[in-house]
């Protein structure tokens, strides 16, 4: 396993609250805010507030329009993982864990850089995911198009409106928890028997298998 890797980042961590050596700011503990609206056809529509504090690692989570299966391919999973690769690098994150579920996926990042947007590196993940799926679909099977609409005529989704869930992560402790429920969601699903046989998560690469498809950064730092 790779329980023993520190991350490159720099940071210490233990059961406390971390903070990035350099900075002078006091890190709160876990942040999750979330602004609701009525629009006037009457749907309720979900609006992500980041906490985005230097020092804080961040557990992303965000599905596919209308929890539909868009995700259940091997071409869309790749597309995802390449476009999370580029994010990684494009915004420097160091990557800890992912999982690419049929409808949904998380992700877990620590940002190398003080100053960071969360709305700035999710669009920088989703955006090209859906400009191929959407191309795909138009040439292949158009009439799914019509499912992607909220009516005739819109422009279609290939992910739910809003910024999904977000949470702010700054002890040693939460973030091996987060990495554990991320690698355990195919076995909750019953999609893999262990978390190592479902391909489309980073559980391959903790533990220390060879056929990855996206190894991680590093793992975050020892409990």
């Amino acid at each position: 396993g790779r329980d023993g890797r520190v991350a490159r980042s720099g940071v210490v961590l233990n059961d406390r609250p971390w903070r990035r050596p350099g900075t002078y700011c006091t890190i709160p503990s876990l942040h999750y805010h979330c602004r609701i609206m009525r629009l006037p056809n009457g749907r309720v529509r979900k609006f992500r507030r980041s906490s985005e504090d230097p020092g804080c690692a961040h557990e992303l989570t965000f599905s596919c329009y209308r929890r539909l299966p868009l995700l259940s391919r091997d071409r869309t999973r790749r597309w995802s993982l390449e476009s999370l690769d580029r994010a990684r690098h494009e915004h420097d994150l160091e990557l800890w864990a992912y999982v690419i579920m049929p409808e949904h996926a998380h992700v877990l990042f620590f940002p190398r850089n003080l100053e960071y947007r969360i709305r700035t590196i999710l669009q920088a993940i989703k955006q090209p995911v859906m400009r191929r799926a959407i191309n795909y679909l138009k040439e292949h099977n158009p009439g799914w198009l019509d499912r992607l609409c909220i009516k005739p005529g819109d422009s279609p989704h290939f992910w739910q409106p809003g910024g999904g869930y977000d949470r702010n992560i700054n002890c040693a402790a939460t973030a091996w928890h987060v990495v554990e429920y991320i690698h355990n969601n195919p076995v909750r699903r019953s999609l893999a028997s262990c978390p190592t046989d479902w391909a489309w998560s980073s559980a391959r690469w903790y533990a220390g298998l060879d056929d990855v498809v996206l190894p991680m950064d590093a793992a975050p730092p020892p409990r």
